[in-house]
């Protein structure tokens, strides 16, 4: 513990700094400096003997405007500083240093403690409140752990520049239409096989991938889509391919294809001669829930168009977009898909499966068929068969795969 007694009484009080071992050289090797400011030059040498028997670079400051000098000219990971000192308190001296550093820890230690001190203090970001004496373990585990938490203060600020870096970067407008351009010329569809009750193959879900690294999956390509404003470009491309590979499909089988809200006002898909308008009484288009529909003032008539050309019309995400009836009423669809959010995990989840068993139920009313999406275990698919589901998709049968992959005869 540090007390009176202890002091080195033997050199009068002056204004300075000293600095006990060179501190930048310190940092780069990996050693920790603290700063040590105490109008009392006897009090300054026994904290700096103790901190420096604990392993600590110490510089020391009996004035705190020399103290803030030196912290504007050397990195210090801890400051332990005196609260009451003529011309500027530690309080005051907590306040200047944090309009312009943040992040270094500031232990205050003061013989008359007060909580009107205290509380400010806090307010300021010190780290801790210590009184004098103090013992020194206590003393040396407080700069401890400042210096710690500096480190961390230190890399949590790093990661957030590289991070801000990273998203400058993909945020660059060639950057993104390189990689999106590279995103088309590689993009390749997976199918995934839609079963009936029985196993048998009822159609397959068109799934887009590609091998642009920086554009590694299906959100970040229709994000990138958005950003450069090439929807059309992106929907025609999928759509294209999508019934270019499906020319080998199974015969019988039908084809789903995920439709963007914007590929609606794409007068491509209503072309008889386009790839999928010329197999259009095969196809599915899935219309998902999670985007409005709000921006195709129009619908009813475009889907009806559709409709009269051969598709069918499915909405996509059930249970997991936009609430209401009016993806229903604009859509009218034929199928709708439950999203997997309401079909993982239904078997030991009540209320989940009362949701599946209320919808599917209305949609038969309707003359709806029901796909439960997402099915990984023979739980799940007992489950949603339970619930008066007709079609299946998911790993328990097939992962989306090159076309065309085989059905897991799942007992």
């Amino acid at each position: 513990m540090i007390r009176l007694s202890e002091v080195d009484q033997t050199t009068p009080k002056h204004d300075t700094v000293r600095v006990t071992a060179p501190v930048r050289a310190a940092t780069a090797a990996g050693k920790r400096s603290v700063l040590v400011v105490d109008d009392e030059p006897a009090i300054c040498r026994t904290l700096d003997r103790v901190l420096r028997a604990a392993g600590f670079i110490v510089t020391t400051a009996t004035d705190p405007q020399r103290a803030l000098e030196a912290i504007m000219h050397e990195p210090f990971d801890v400051i332990v500083s005196d609260v009451t000192m003529p011309g500027m308190s530690g309080v005051e001296l907590l306040r200047v240093l944090r309009s312009y550093d943040l992040d270094v820890p500031v232990i205050l230690m003061t013989g008359n403690p007060t909580i009107e001190t205290a509380v400010e203090a806090v307010q300021l970001g010190a780290l801790q409140y210590l009184p004098k004496p103090t013992p020194n373990d206590v003393l040396t585990g407080a700069v401890e752990r400042a210096s710690h938490l500096h480190q961390i203060a230190i890399m949590k600020r790093q990661a957030l520049k590289l991070l801000e870096r990273a998203e400058a970067d993909a945020g660059d407008k060639a950057v993104r239409a390189a990689a999106f351009e590279h995103a088309l010329e590689t993009l390749w569809i997976a199918y995934q096989p839609i079963v009936g009750k029985d196993a048998r193959l009822f159609a397959y879900e068109a799934l887009m991938r590609t091998k642009e690294p920086s554009l590694p999956h299906p959100k970040a390509i229709l994000d990138a889509a958005d950003e450069l404003g090439r929807q059309d470009d992106l929907g025609r491309r999928i759509r294209a391919l999508s019934a270019e590979g499906f020319a080998h499909a199974p015969s019988g089988a039908l084809l789903f294809v995920n439709l963007h809200v914007r590929d609606l006002l794409d007068t491509e898909l209503y072309e008889g001669r386009s790839p999928l308008g010329r197999i259009a009484d095969r196809v599915v288009l899935e219309v998902t829930e999670r985007a409005p529909l709000d921006g195709v003032k129009d619908i009813g008539a475009r889907i009806e168009v559709l409709r009269y050309q051969g598709f069918r019309i499915a909405i996509d995400d059930l249970g997991a977009g936009y609430a209401g009836l009016s993806s229903f009423a604009a859509l009218e669809p034929d199928l709708v898909k439950l999203d997997m959010s309401l079909v993982r995990n239904a078997h030991a989840s009540p209320v989940r499966q009362q949701l599946v068993e209320s919808m599917t139920s209305l949609c038969k009313a309707m003359k709806i068929d029901v796909v439960a999406e997402g099915i990984e275990t023979v739980a799940e698919r007992d489950c949603m068969l339970a619930a008066g589901c007709g079609l299946l998709q998911g790993y328990l049968f097939a992962k989306p795969g090159p076309a065309f992959p085989v059905i897991s005869m799942v007992p």
